[in-house]
């Protein structure tokens, strides 16, 4: 049953009235008044004092009030305790006062008393926990909660990122090649620097956490290597470490080279036997060219650089010679050649001495005209580059035994244009055989210090003044030929 919101005063208040009317039917005297506490000196007012109890005004006189906070004992009459009348309500407990702030209703108790009880299921000592509903905690450590949720998400965020950007599984090997020189000794850290300056990678950083991580540094190669922009770094570290080959063979072949010098330039670059390939090819017919003797392709390889796939047969080479070749030709006017009874082949031939003779591309029209006027005056040619093809002699000076080599090649004994080519010429030597320079020079030879020029003449005692200046300067050097001084 509520109490409907009283204080301790009233309660007490209406127990002694209850206890008045019943000591009134048994004929006993009521029980003392207790002293009303004093009021504070907040709540004292001059407001009239509260009427009597009605019930009260019958009974006698109480005894004279003792002094304040002096214990009074009642002597009483040990009489069993009466029931409580219907519907009464039993005495409150006496309770230690407690300081309130306000006084509260019973509802609001109730619903406090709830608040407690159901905060210590929850997980006790108002931390709050689930109990069939909503959170039910201290609002204080929620945002405790989040702080670390939002701390450990960032922390994984950073790990994800870093580890995207040290091994980047999103990137390729790269877009456009570029070529990047590795200096000799170059630290792992100057090679990053380099790598990021070239546009290869990203971050010169990353790239030595890679590099330190793999422990692949110190088999980085110097030198040139072929890279590409935009590498990832584990690309970028493969190729460093091994340098890939080349998916090309890039063949050079200067002017006026010999298939045996052709042969050993290619080497073992591709496969197969050089020589034997360009004995012959349904690519081209020599006799077609006025080559009617013709015994291999000479004259027709045309020099030029070639680019092959690697392991190529070698008559893929000489495949690319013979097309260059008819392509090259095409340009040349044979028209005053041929005017002089000369057919293709002889002014390869032409060409071919034209190359090994003329150091200078200013001689080559010149040396042509000497070689026309000695055949249409019939001096044998003396060109002794003719002799060093019979004999394979490129480089050492020739022996007097070779000077007297019996052979089509030895133009010192034999009248005329040597059976063939001597060499692949190009296509300046080509025209310049085609169409010589107008002179009447019948003699050259090396002018001392001339770094390759000569010394044209037309008659035997001019040449001779020449030759005489040659072997001095030729002496003086200790027999190296005079050219460069």
């Amino acid at each position: 049953m509520s109490d409907g919101g009283r204080s301790a005063e009233e309660r007490e208040r209406a127990r002694l009235e209850r206890e008045a009317r019943r000591a009134a039917k048994r004929g006993e005297a009521p029980p003392p008044k207790p002293a009303a506490p004093e009021p504070p000196a907040s709540e004292r007012s001059h407001a009239p004092e509260p009427p009597a109890s009605p019930v009260e005004q019958p009974l006698p006189a109480a005894p004279a009030p003792l002094e304040r906070d002096e214990p009074v004992e009642v002597a009483t009459e040990a009489r069993p305790p009466e029931p409580p009348l219907p519907f009464e309500e039993a005495a409150p407990r006496r309770a230690t006062a407690v300081p309130e702030r306000g006084a509260r209703s019973a509802s609001e108790r109730r619903a406090a008393a709830r608040e407690f009880l159901h905060g210590r299921r929850g997980g006790g000592g108002g931390r709050g926990g689930r109990v069939g509903g909503p959170w039910r905690g201290s609002p204080s450590g929620r945002p405790r909660v989040a702080i670390v949720a939002v701390a450990g998400g960032l922390v994984v965020l950073a790990v994800a990122w870093f580890l995207l950007s040290l091994f980047q599984p999103f990137k390729g090997d790269g877009s456009s090649e570029v070529s990047v020189t590795i200096p000799r000794g170059a630290s792992t850290g100057e090679i990053a620097e380099i790598l990021e300056q070239k546009g290869v990678i990203a971050s010169a950083f990353f790239f030595r956490a890679r590099t330190t991580l793999d422990g692949s540094g110190a088999d980085f190669k110097a030198g040139e290597i072929p890279m590409r922009e935009d590498m990832s770094y584990g690309a970028a570290i493969d190729a460093l470490s091994d340098p890939a080959k080349p998916d090309t063979v890039t063949i050079t072949i200067p002017e006026g080279l010999s298939r045996s010098e052709i042969r050993d330039l290619v080497g073992d670059s591709l496969r197969g036997d050089y020589m034997r390939a360009s004995l012959r090819s349904p690519r081209l017919e020599p006799a077609a060219y006025g080559g009617k003797n013709a015994k291999n392709l000479e004259g027709f390889l045309f020099p030029a650089t070639y680019e092959l796939k690697p392991g190529q047969p070698v008559g893929a080479l000489v495949d690319r010679q013979l097309d260059t070749f008819k392509r090259e030709l095409a340009q040349v006017d044979l028209g005053y050649a041929k005017s002089k009874n000369l057919t293709a082949y002889d002014v390869l031939t032409i060409a071919s001495m034209i190359d090994r003779e003329a150091q200078l591309p200013k001689e080559r029209a010149i040396v042509a005209s000497v070689i026309y006027n000695r055949l249409s005056q019939g001096i044998p040619l003396g060109i002794d580059a003719t002799i060093r093809f019979a004999t394979g002699n490129w480089s050492e000076p020739l022996k007097q035994s070779e000077l007297a080599i019996d052979s089509g090649y030895n133009t010192r004994t034999n009248q005329g244009l040597p059976p063939g080519p001597i060499g692949n010429p190009g296509l300046a030597a080509m025209k310049a055989a085609a169409r010589p320079a107008k002179t009447d020079y019948i003699y050259y030879v090396v002018k001392p210090c001339g770094n390759g020029a000569h010394a044209f003449s037309s008659s035997d005692a001019e040449f001779q003044q020449d030759v005489e200046r040659y072997n001095a300067e030729r002496e003086r050097q200790g027999g190296n030929s005079p050219t460069d001084c």
